[in-house]
């Protein structure tokens, strides 16, 4: 690097100076844990960032993360990536063969794994076919590593506090690779993104300033009370623990999401701003300890899958502010969010809208031939995107590379309009689309209308085989507490009758079949999995 002071690299340690310039006295809590403020995080950091060197982790080489939501993971977000080396944020909801394949194609050099996934990783190693030097992480230094037959190399918290405080993270290449992690499809094996230390860094920068400027309630500003119900080995916890480390605010770490626990930390901290995906919301809103929850002041951002109507209007009706985002693993994530209306912040249906795109994002709308489709509010496409942090490559899958960015554009995979003010409604993934009789049928239509049907949990619609017409469309839903299923089906019936008669849906759309069952499967960052849904019903 060039010795001038104007090469100023964004290198992820950039993001520390506001925080520790403005508001070095503010908290970071780890629930159970510990508690210190950013001057004590940074100590911190350096202590690691020393640690690991002496443990001989050097630039380039790969140091994976098994944890629960802590301080300790937020630590490896920025001290691992700051000494030039990578970050895999490991799934621990894969399979043992799954993670086995993540580490083997990553390549880790070092796995940092808290005592409860020991046992998991012993499941995973004998199909590690590579050398791999494991530190152990436990809640207190105290605490014993559990009895096991994986090879220990070193104590998290031991190694940390013998490392040196003053330790100075080095400068490099802006392009360096800082993170690395797995896409969870529903075929082959998971895909490798991975994100340099400008992208991260230009991210968050485009989260705080998309998020922070709209004029509504729905802002991140810096008197913000923060925890993710996002686990951070999805997108980096969307990149909200960034965002909320550069504006220094208050921060929980939540460990385990046990619902009650989640529920007590909301209300003994106010907790203002959260992001989750749709069954995580209604699992909290459904739990027993809700009911004496104080949710006011609450913002919640929705991604992961569509914010159905019925969820949005039980949330707000308990004073939550919930609304959508939308991103992908591929996009670092955030592309949209809901912007509100000052003047109308009870339109539940503007809460829906994916929104406008965050600044610097170039978000089209487009056919088979990539020609965008008319911005009339109505006529669908794919929804393609340039950013200045979409992922690059998938690494070492150049055919699944160049599906991504064919025509120049990062493909998203999923369906929608642009609205007359330029709102993006997502209408469904291209894969879920219900083709019935040559005619389209959005899934997620039929979803948001039987949410809002009183006693409908969950629901999921999907497309069955039909002899005549191709596909027809269903859908399963588990019933809320003490719902009855014939008057749950009776509520759903009138649902699709009134939409019909308004006009707002072909008749042609409406479900025929609808199973209650005890529950809808799921993915391993909590999306509903239609592709196993389809074949459990077929």
């Amino acid at each position: 690097m060039s010795a001038l002071g104007s090469e100023f690299p964004l290198l992820i340690k950039t993001l520390l100076h506001t925080p520790l310039q403005r508001r070095p006295h503010v908290e970071i809590i780890s629930d159970g844990i510990t508690s210190y403020d950013y001057r004590t995080f940074d100590q911190r950091l350096r202590q690691l960032g020393d640690a690991l060197t002496n443990f001989g982790v050097k630039q380039g080489d790969v140091v994976a993360v098994m944890d629960w939501d802590t301080h300790r993971y937020l630590e490896c977000f920025f001290a691992i990536p700051m000494l030039g080396a990578v970050l895999h944020t490991i799934n621990v909801r894969l399979s043992p063969a799954q993670i086995a394949y993540t580490i083997n194609h990553a390549k880790d050099d070092v796995i940092l794994v808290h005592s409860e996934f020991m046992p998991l990783l012993a499941d995973v190693m004998p199909m590690v076919d590579r050398a791999v030097k494991i530190i152990a992480m436990t809640d207190a230094i105290e605490d014993d590593v559990p009895a096991t037959e994986l090879a220990i190399d070193g104590h998290f918290e031991t190694l940390l506090q013998a490392g040196d405080a003053a330790f100075a993270f080095p400068d490099f290449d802006e392009n360096t690779r800082a993170t690395t992690f797995y896409t969870t499809g529903t075929t082959g094996d998971p895909k490798a993104v991975a994100y340099t230390h400008r992208q991260l860094v230009l991210h968050t920068m485009a989260t705080v300033g998309a998020f922070g400027s709209v004029e509504a309630s729905n802002r991140l500003h810096d008197g913000d009370v923060y925890m993710p119900i996002t686990p951070m080995f999805h997108v980096h916890g969307w990149g909200f623990p960034y965002a909320a480390t550069l504006l220094g605010i208050k921060q929980i770490y939540p460990g385990r999401y046990i619902p009650a626990r989640l529920l007590h930390l909301i209300d003994t901290h106010r907790v203002t701003f959260s992001h989750c995906v749709p069954t995580i919301l209604q699992m909290l809103l459904s739990a027993p300890e809700a009911a004496s929850t104080k949710f006011d002041g609450w913002k919640v951002v929705i991604g992961g899958s569509a914010l159905p109507h019925g969820l949005a209007s039980a949330a707000l009706d308990r004073g939550i502010n919930v609304f959508a985002a939308y991103g992908l693993s591929e996009t670092c994530p955030v592309l949209t969010f809901s912007h509100l209306d000052p003047t109308n912040e009870d339109d539940v249906a503007a809460r829906l809208k994916t929104g406008l795109p965050a600044p610097m994002v170039e978000l089209r709308v487009v056919d088979a031939d990539m020609q965008d489709v008319p911005r009339d509010g109505v006529s669908t496409g794919e929804i393609v995107a340039r950013a200045p942090w979409l992922n690059a490559a998938y690494l070492g899958n150049d055919a699944a590379t160049a599906e991504l960015w064919r025509g120049g554009y990062l493909h998203t995979g999923d369906v929608g309009y642009l609205d007359d003010k330029g709102a993006l409604i997502i209408t469904d993934r291209m894969k879920d689309v219900i083709k019935s009789g040559g005619e389209w049928i959005s899934s997620l239509a039929l979803e948001s209308i039987a949410s809002a049907v009183a006693g409908v949990g969950e629901v999921a619609a999907i497309g069955i085989a039909d002899d005549q017409w191709g596909e027809r469309p269903m859908l399963l839903v588990v019933l809320g507490p003490e719902a009855k299923a014939e008057i749950v089906r009776a509520g759903i019936d009138a649902a699709f009758a009134a939409n019909v008669s308004e006009g707002s849906l072909s008749k042609w759309a409406v479900p025929q079949r609808v199973d209650f069952v005890a529950d809808i499967a799921k993915t391993s960052v909590g999306k509903i999995d239609k592709k196993r849904l389809r074949l459990a019903v077929e």
